[in-house]
């Protein structure tokens, strides 16, 4: 069932579902971007996880943020929080609820908005599609995570195009980053040695040996090494191959610092990750490392001829733990070599 466009153009109040992960929050951005293109006078508001709240506070095309306090709410004692944020939601009136998480959980919280009309994603291994009026499927296996989000525009009356800016540069984060750690001067290459699963993570001896071959082979190229805390071993351990050139960021970022360090830099080499998204969104140049995840369907929107990948029986497997025969071959057999000459392919020469 499509939707006459005509009443959506005045419609005054949307609240999209998105609360996580990272990566999936920037690739849902372009929905924002279009409806405020082309509904102007919308107040939109987001849902989002708390801990990803500063992605995208202050967003010029957002009235507001809901924020979900997923950990927090887990605890009994917290549940009356709970209980006046959804009497919150309710009391906004909102004319449309857009849910792209698509679970049992974001499906259940669109649905006690009580908006006039709710679309959703078509997700049949959760059953948030009962709550929905429409729910969009995906079209193949291999269609990308933008292009399904971005499918539930069209019944709204909304056309689809790539004229919107992703990610607006914060300029007064992007003064306070090239203030705070001396930027200016340097050919930045931004590296992303962590991932959420152990299996997506390109062998960190790999890293440093690839920060050997371009500071020798790029004299004014430095390296900042990007991740949360977690990966601050990962990043001291890259950063003893040039240690006057790199500098180790891992867990010293907010959000959207790390967004304005990407946007700075000539060039990122990222494992599978958010900020890999983030690089993506910003049409900054990389070069993706991928395993057992399928590119077409979660990787970087856009440049899928930067993904570097060997074809294994196993690959892609989607899973979080590696059952092939040779452990972790799929990111093991992509040599820094192989990574260092896609790299020099990208990277203006050396002055």
């Amino acid at each position: 069932m499509f939707i006459c466009a005509t009443p959506w153009l005045k419609i005054l109040k949307i609240l999209i579902l998105k609360p996580s992960s990272l990566g999936d929050v920037i690739q849902a951005l372009p929905v924002l971007r279009l409806l405020k293109l082309h509904i102007k006078n919308a107040e939109i508001f987001w849902w989002i996880d708390s801990s990803l709240a500063p992605l995208i506070a202050g967003d010029p095309d957002l009235t507001g943020l809901v924020r979900f306090e997923r950990k927090r709410w887990a605890r009994p004692q917290h549940w009356p929080e709970m209980f006046r944020s959804v009497r919150w939601l309710r009391e906004q009136n909102f004319d449309l609820v857009i849910d792209l998480q698509c679970l049992a959980r974001s499906g259940a919280f669109a649905w006690l908005a009580r908006g006039k009309f709710l679309v959703g994603l078509d997700e049949v291994r959760e059953g948030a599609r009962g709550f929905y009026d429409i729910a969009m499927p995906r079209k193949n296996f291999h269609t990308h995570a933008v292009d399904w989000y971005l499918s539930v525009l069209p019944p709204l009356g909304v056309p689809i195009h790539q004229n919107f800016i992703w990610l607006p540069e914060r300029t007064e984060v992007s003064a306070a980053v090239k203030s705070k750690w001396k930027t200016d001067g340097a050919q930045w290459i931004a590296l992303q040695p962590g991932g959420r699963w152990k299996n997506k993570r390109w062998p960190v001896n790999y890293f440093a040996e690839l920060v050997r071959r371009l500071a020798e082979k790029f004299p004014a190229a430095r390296f900042a090494l990007l991740g949360s805390g977690e990966d601050r071993l990962l990043g001291e351990i890259i950063s003893r191959a040039a240690p006057e050139r790199a500098l180790n960021l891992c867990g010293a970022t907010s959000l959207p610092e790390m967004i304005e360090w990407i946007r700075l830099c000539s060039l990122m080499v990222t494992n599978d990750t958010g900020p890999m998204h983030v690089a993506a969104a910003l049409g900054q140049p990389l070069v993706a490392l991928f395993g057992p995840t399928e590119p077409r369907r979660t990787g970087p929107y856009g440049q899928f001829e930067n993904v570097l990948r060997l074809d294994l029986p196993c690959s892609p497997c989607l899973k979080s733990y590696c059952i092939y025969e040779k452990p972790y071959e799929c990111l093991n057999a992509l040599s820094p070599a192989l990574v260092f000459e896609r790299v020099q392919k990208l990277l203006p020469p050396p002055a």
